[in-house]
């Protein structure tokens, strides 16, 4: 039927996370990467949070090292609260790729580690799971028109002794992507994104957690060179906006803030501003 490969199972979603999940941050950030060669680079990165009166400001400082080829990436990051953050990807074959994620602390019990074996056919993708804590999972996508993707995942956690089963779909043509979810956990999710121009799209998104009850649902914009915009059920609005101010320099603004009700005491807001350098 000459199908297309549909995404990875867990980036059904990607096009409504750009939008409606920016990486939004408070305080002062300054990001700073520089290229050894075309494969290794370092990174660093500084940022402040200026806390009320009643609350204590912070500073960290995060170095990374990267190498990238076109069949393996490492990537490590060290903070100074004593977090180490590393990142593998291995391509084994042409269609088999083994991913490996891992976070170290100091605190005892948070410390997590995930194997990801990856396979990738002509028009399905399949995955295997391996985690701490007794962590299993599987998960199957597959492509059944050029334009419908339909997929399935279980996991078992064997230290809570809970498993759990759930299903997709992803429908997606040139101007818009529509994907739903929904899991024995009681989550289902709903998305959608429609592309307005080149370089500006829309999203919108839904959740409902039967187990709590919660409802939550999004409204975004994302233009780009890039700005994201959001607002969703609660009343918190977020911005994000990255300008390119020259060659390899930007400069970043984000800010979230509650429309329902600021209160400078449990402190409903967040502003913060920074630059990137960097080939």
């Amino acid at each position: 039927m000459n199908l297309p490969c549909p995404l990875p199972f867990e980036e059904i979603q990607r096009e409504a996370l750009m939008s409606l999940k920016p990486e939004l941050f408070e305080g002062l950030r300054f990001d700073f990467t520089k290229g050894l060669n075309h494969k290794f680079s370092l990174s660093h990165r500084s940022s402040f949070t200026i806390k009320g009166y009643y609350q204590n400001s912070y500073a960290h400082y995060e170095f990374g090292a990267n190498f990238l080829d076109p069949k393996l990436m490492l990537v490590g990051r060290v903070l100074t609260d004593g977090r180490l953050n590393a990142r593998v990807k291995c391509d084994l074959t042409d269609n088999l790729t083994l991913k490996i994620n891992a976070q170290l602390t100091n605190e005892p019990h948070f410390s997590q580690g995930m194997f990801n074996f990856d396979y990738k056919g002509s028009d399905y993708r399949t995955q295997f799971q391996i985690g701490n804590n007794a962590f299993y999972g599987a998960n199957y996508i597959q492509s059944v028109t050029p334009h419908l993707s339909l997929g399935s995942e279980v996991f078992w956690l064997g230290h809570q002794r809970k498993s759990g089963i759930g299903f997709a779909a992803r429908y997606n043509k040139d101007k818009m992507v529509a994907t739903g979810q929904i899991a024995s956990t009681g989550i289902v999710a709903l998305s959608y994104v429609q592309k307005v121009t080149e370089q500006g799209s829309l999203a919108s998104d839904f959740m409902y957690n039967h187990m709590t009850g919660d409802v939550t649902s999004s409204f975004g914009y994302d233009y780009i060179f890039r700005q994201v915009g959001k607002i969703d059920s609660n009343g918190v609005v977020a911005a994000f906006l990255e300008e390119r101010l020259n060659m390899g320099v930007n400069f970043i603004l984000s800010a979230e803030v509650s429309t329902i009700k600021i209160d400078h005491l449990k402190k409903d807001y967040k502003f913060g501003f920074g630059m990137t350098l960097g080939e």
